[in-house]
């Protein structure tokens, strides 16, 4: 038999259990269970794109993030069509240069001016051929995957390694480069510690090249586009003449000589519009040299140097060791002779420091490393 505390205790629980479903005068009660549902949903959902750093720009970066993959797997894919295009559209001038530009100087041109542009014209191709191929399978440098005593400045949120300083991740190719500049599609490679020398000097070299055939074809350029404006007008009287009885002389110039002017004219125009395009990106990194920074650093540093005037203080690059030495640190200059020898002659000498750890001068180590 039970007990009467039995059945106060059951008498309890009934009340609670029928207090618990009644709903409360004046407004509906959603079910618990829903409710926590909803409750749980919502946290999950909040903590797919939110946290204390969230802003305007991420969630940019979240809407545009389709559109950035999409071009990242086009510029892998389309690496290969660029660099072929840049091979083709070099060795077409060279063609060019070969077969119509050297026979009209040389016999027009006085010895010394032959023996200038043999000398130059063969130096300039050399050096541009060499550093592009060495800027296309030169590894640009890559951070140890395995922990190392290697100080690092932070973590890489998409390969989950220790990143030293200087190095950033490359979407494109999937891994993090030690001082990356940008990835370079006409190349078909990232530009970084190891190859950023001859991506620069691949840029010097085709645009000198570049603005020396520009000029060197001027005359001929000029010559041939009239000599072409003449075949039109010739074409066009021929056209008329054969809606009546007259018979038109024969053209003034050979299929050859037409071939030939159209040749020297596509000469020029390429190689103007090379030279002003390529010249300004070649100014641009020339610029950044001067300064100690890569193509990353300078958007980073700008955003630096803005949060800091607006604290009243001073931004200052660290890797900033004044013009000269940062030529010569970025040419691996380290005699007088070595301007010959590593700059105006093809050298595959290594780059001055291994790309993760960097020295800073003294005056600097208050500043912030980017």
């Amino acid at each position: 038999m039970r007990s009467w505390r039995w059945f106060l205790s059951r008498v309890m629980r009934l009340f609670l259990r029928w207090f618990r479903l009644c709903p409360r005068r004046g407004r509906r009660k959603r079910p618990s269970r829903l409710r926590d549902l909803w409750h749980y949903w919502r946290v999950l959902l909040k903590s797919l794109y939110y946290n204390v750093l969230t802003n305007s720009d991420t969630a940019l970066d979240c809407v545009f993030e389709p559109i950035y993959w999409l071009v990242d797997n086009m510029t892998r894919w389309f690496g290969v069509v660029f660099v072929s295009l840049v091979i083709v559209l070099t060795s077409s001038v060279v063609i060019i240069v070969y077969l119509c530009v050297l026979p009209i100087i040389f016999s027009t041109y006085p010895v010394h001016w032959i023996l200038w542009h043999l000398c130059y014209g063969h130096w300039n191709l050399l050096m541009l051929v060499y550093h592009y191929y060495k800027a296309t399978t030169t590894y640009p440098g890559f951070p140890p995957q395995e922990k190392t005593d290697i100080p690092t400045v932070t973590l890489c949120k998409k390969c989950i390694v220790p990143k030293p300083a200087r190095t950033h991740h490359c979407s494109i190719c999937s891994r993090c480069i030690l001082k990356m500049d940008h990835h370079c599609p006409w190349l078909n490679n990232c530009v970084g510690h190891f190859n950023h020398r001859y991506f620069f000097s691949f840029c010097l070299f085709m645009t000198m090249a570049c603005i020396y055939c520009s000029i060197s074809a001027k005359d001929m350029f000029l010559d041939a586009y009239n000599a072409i404006e003449v075949s039109l007008h010739e074409l066009l009287l021929w056209s008329e003449a054969l809606n009546s009885s007259y018979q038109t002389p024969p053209p003034a110039f050979t299929r050859q000589e037409r071939m030939v002017h159209k040749s020297l004219v596509y000469l020029w125009v390429l190689t103007s519009s090379v030279a002003v395009a390529l010249g300004g990106l070649t100014l641009w990194h020339a610029m950044l040299i001067s300064r100690g920074e890569t193509s990353v650093e300078r958007h980073i540093n700008r955003k630096e140097r803005k949060r800091l005037r607006l604290k009243g203080k001073v931004f200052r690059n660290p890797y900033h060791r004044g013009k000269i030495n940062n030529w010569k640190i970025f040419f691996g200059v380290e005699k007088q002779s070595d301007w010959l020898t590593r700059v105006l002659l093809p050298s595959g000498h290594l780059p001055h420091g291994d790309g993760l750890t960097w020295d800073c001068p003294s005056h600097r180590s208050n500043t912030m490393a980017i």
